[in-house]
């Protein structure tokens, strides 16, 4: 199983990552977000782990395409995530930095699976929580029903996302098996500070589910 853990902003966390065999590590340039990272501490981040196994993924939610074209030639991401309303016009400008995309699927039901369609030229789907009008895009800790992802349909790989802790992982693999997670909120101590012990633990529970 793919595991991607989100809103990264400190080394030793990375690092944790790293002795766990993670494979992703997001860094969330969002402002109204309390994961949101510098592009000075990023790509001090992203630096680090070119002499690790653990990939760099940005995220990023309605950015302004050139901005985030800059950003990424800047920190030289390979990866990004979008976590917002992006076309599939904005997508293909995006591709031609050779960067691979994860695209954000915010789920409430059945009906919101067939924006897969919308999205042929992405590398990875990415399953959420659908916000609330008040709510922040991803790490509000809230899940949607998985038994929607059910008998899923799709030659890409995805990630499940979405209020993924300890305590819920076993069933998640019984019920979703999905090809990989993502995790944020619940391997927090507080609001967007990761802790150290809870990821080990998190990962321990996964090896032995």
């Amino acid at each position: 199983m793919i595991v991607k853990i989100c809103g990264i902003k400190e080394e030793d966390t990375l690092l944790c990552c790293e002795q766990n065999n993670v494979e992703f590590f997001g860094m969330i340039f969002y402002a109204k977000s309390p994961r949101n990272i510098s592009i000075e501490n990023a790509s001090f981040l992203q630096k680090i782990s070119k002499n690790l196994n653990i990939n760099g993924v940005g995220v990023f939610v309605d950015k302004n395409i050139d901005e985030l074209q800059e950003i990424i030639k800047l920190i030289d991401l390979k990866y990004i995530q979008l976590h917002g309303t992006e076309d599939m016009l904005y997508i293909k400008n995006l591709k031609k930095t050779g960067v691979k995309i994860i695209k954000s699927i915010s789920i409430s039901n059945k009906n919101d699976l067939d924006k897969m369609s919308i999205y042929e030229e992405v590398d990875y789907f990415l399953f959420d929580y659908k916000p609330l009008k008040n709510e922040l895009p991803g790490g509000n800790a809230k899940s949607f029903d998985w038994e929607i992802l059910k008998n899923l349909k799709t030659n890409k790989p995805w990630f499940l996302s979405g209020g993924i802790n300890s305590k819920n992982i076993g069933q998640i693999l019984q019920d979703v098996n999905p090809i990989g997670i993502d995790l944020s909120s619940g391997l927090e101590k507080e609001l967007g500070i990761k802790d150290n012990h809870i990821i080990n633990n998190f990962i321990g529970k996964l090896k032995n589910a």
